[in-house]
């Protein structure tokens, strides 16, 4: 999900090519207005537990809407189920300067109602499982920013690029109650939407799901009917208003029924589309490919598609997008969103990059698949913007905070990086995929949390990753890596030491690090380092060649400064200290017996790639260790602070 989006590029003459090395990472969500605080100041406790007493199925909305103005007026039905053992009151949140001029009970019945502030306060007696709807009629102009509540729920403006004026939502994450009667909780998710706008007969309307009926009225008037049956969070209900142009294109996804609209509505202007249209056609092939990677993209039966508005990026309302213009990574992470973030939404403001996180690193995998090389270039610009500040995290402590809510170098960019690291440690693309997509289907329509996707990626990777979280998502900073190594025969000795940014909240980071052994001749060779359970550790390999230099991290898996590189030839004593680990036979077949002067220790048996294959716990004196498993080469034993190596016969 989103609020604006992330590209400051909204000006004619715009390149799709430039767009390549700006990228998100360079710009800040664009807001018209601050809601900081403003839930916290709308709605007291009390009266949020209110809203709690209730599900909402279904809003019809019924509004007249001008491309020229905000002002809004209509009729619209809550339709709910009462949650709670009893219910006296219903309360629903409204911008407090709206008319109510009548509310109905089922169509019929007027309603007392009194207000504070935006909470309107109905009174009703009802039991769990009592279904009803109230129908509210309402007119008035939305907020345009400046006062204690902020505004821009419904803006209206005029592109600076094309002279178009539009009237469009925006309701993430607080402002759905600033343009209609709602209600405004993340996790109660609407079964189903309509949305009926009216508008004079030169303008368009565009919304959510599909466009079952333009109906001519008197007056010169049209009435654009939309109806979407997906689940859809309450901020991600739009309607946009303009002299638009439909240009409808199909996508064919592997696992679709039928091919999958694209509905775009651009700019009634003769040289909109033809600036634009490639860059939109290529919608079809990002969604194909989202469609392989992620699963189907999960509103098929309906659409997707966008509205044009004087954004100064984009807005991933569910089925269609609104968008101030077409770049390939703007469109790219919008559209990923409608699997991260609207498909699947995040629980709580805290776990934003469930959302935003995903959806920036879609951008990556985009330029991966279709522009190859030019996702390394903008991974490494993300990296270099994280490093800009020492500290922050990922998750968002203050969820009423809208400006660290949409942080450009936390939510978005450490957002994007780290799910990068986490592709590195799970070290399978397959089992990557298959956690992305598992994800995807075990909360389909539904709404989760960090640690809902944290189990999915445990359970279908195999993998532990507590540290991971506490360290890239709940905590700060990043590390500093520094190496020192020698080469004695074709062992490669080599200490790793780190500093971190954050060291009171992160003092060391667990990851993996790849590092690349240069050789002569051009020729290299990755190793892996695990293990790393403090500042300072040592590893050791068996390699071919000669080492003549190394690299940290050289494909930019992890975000780290690198320190010193250097050779030292005094570890060479660290080789036969390692040797003293008493391991026999040399080389094993299939029992390797190791000699231990403690009571009770671990063991780490690591391969030539650095990683670890087998973890077991060892007595006091002679041990013997089942290596039968292993693949025949060259491994390491790692315990107590010993290493030695052998060879799997």
């Amino acid at each position: 999900m989103k609020f604006l989006k992330v590209i400051c590029l909204l000006i004619l003459g715009f390149s799709a090519s430039s767009a390549v090395a700006q990228s998100a990472y360079s710009c800040q969500r664009i807001k018209g207005h601050d809601h900081s605080e403003a839930r916290s100041a709308r709605l007291s406790d009390h009266y949020i537990a209110l809203t709690q007493e209730y599900d909402v199925h279904f809003y019809n909305l019924a509004i007249d809407l001008e491309r020229t103005s905000t002002y809004i007026s209509g009729d619209v039905q809550i339709h709910v189920e009462v949650t709670s053992a009893e219910m006296d009151t219903f309360l629903f949140e409204l911008w407090d300067d709206f008319v109510i001029d009548e509310i109905l009970l089922n169509g019929v019945t007027p309603m007392p109602f009194t207000r504070i502030e935006s909470a309107v306060i109905v009174p009703y007696d009802a039991l769990a499982g009592d279904n009803f709807y109230l129908q509210v009629s309402y007119e008035g102009l939305p907020p345009t920013g400046g006062g204690p509540l902020g505004g821009g729920g419904m803006t209206n403006d005029e592109s600076p690029s094309w002279g178009n004026q539009v009237t469009w939502s925006l309701s993430e994450p607080f402002a759905a109650y600033e343009w209609f009667p709602c209600k405004q909780l993340l996790t109660d998710k609407i079964d189903s939407v309509y949305i009926n706008v009216t508008t004079s007969a030169e303008n368009m309307a565009g919304s959510n799901g599909l466009l079952t009926a333009v109906v001519d009225l008197p007056g010169d008037k049209k009435r654009y009917e939309w109806k979407t049956y997906y689940p859809i969070a309450y901020y991600l209900i739009s309607v946009a208003v303009a002299e638009y142009v439909d240009y409808s294109i199909y996508a064919n996804p592997v696992g679709a029924a039928e091919p999958v609209l694209i509905q775009n509505f651009i700019y009634n202007n003769p040289l909109t589309l033809p600036y634009f249209e490639d860059d939109i056609n290529e919608t079809v092939d990002f969604l194909e490919h989202y469609s392989e990677i992620y699963g189907l993209y999960p509103f098929a039966n309906e659409k997707y598609g966008h509205c044009m508005a004087p954004l100064g990026g984009g807005m991933e309302h569910q089925t269609m997008t609104t968008q101030g213009f077409f770049e390939r990574t703007l469109t790219a992470h919008e559209l990923g969103h409608q699997w991260f973030g609207d498909n699947v939404t995040c629980a709580s403001w805290s776990d934003i990059w469930l959302n935003e996180g995903f959806a920036s690193y879609s951008e990556e995998l985009m330029l991966a698949e279709f522009y190859p090389g030019d996702e390394s270039s903008l991974m490494l610009d993300r990296h270099n913007n994280i490093k800009e500040e020492p500290g922050g995290s990922v998750w968002v402590e203050d969820s009423l905070n809208v400006d660290r809510i949409f942080d450009g170098r936390l939510t978005y960019n450490k957002g994007a990086a780290i799910v990068h690291t986490l592709r590195f440690l799970i070290n399978d693309d397959e089992v990557f995929f298959d956690v992305l997509q598992t994800y995807q289907t075990q909360f389909k329509d539904s709404t989760a949390t960090a640690s809902d996707f944290k189990q999915v990626a445990e359970e279908v990777s195999g993998l532990d990753l507590t540290a991971f979280f506490n360290e890239w998502y709940y905590g700060e900073g990043y590390p500093t890596y520094s190496i020192e190594y020698v080469q004695v025969d074709g062992e490669l000795i080599l200490v790793l030491d780190q500093t971190t940014s954050m060291p009171g909240v992160t003092p060391f980071f667990t990851n993996d690090l790849a590092i690349r052994v240069q050789k002569p001749g051009g020729g290299f060779e990755i190793v892996r380092l695990t293990g790393i359970d403090s500042e300072h550790t040592i590893h050791v390999f068996t390699i071919s060649g000669v080492a003549t230099s190394l690299t940290i991290d050289p494909a930019n898996w992890i975000i780290n400064n690198n320190g010193s590189i250097d050779e030292n030839p005094n570890l060479a004593e660290l080789s036969e200290e390692k040797s003293a680990l008493t391991i026999y036979p040399n080389p094993a077949n299939s029992i390797l017996t190791v000699e231990n002067d403690q009571n009770s220790s671990t063991y780490q048996l690591i391969d030539a790639q650095g990683k670890t294959v087998q973890i077991g716990v060892v007595g006091l004196g002679v041990n013997s260790i089942d290596v039968s498993g292993l693949p025949a080469g060259n491994y390491f034993i790692r315990m107590n602070g010993n290493q030695s190596t052998f060879t799997k016969l």
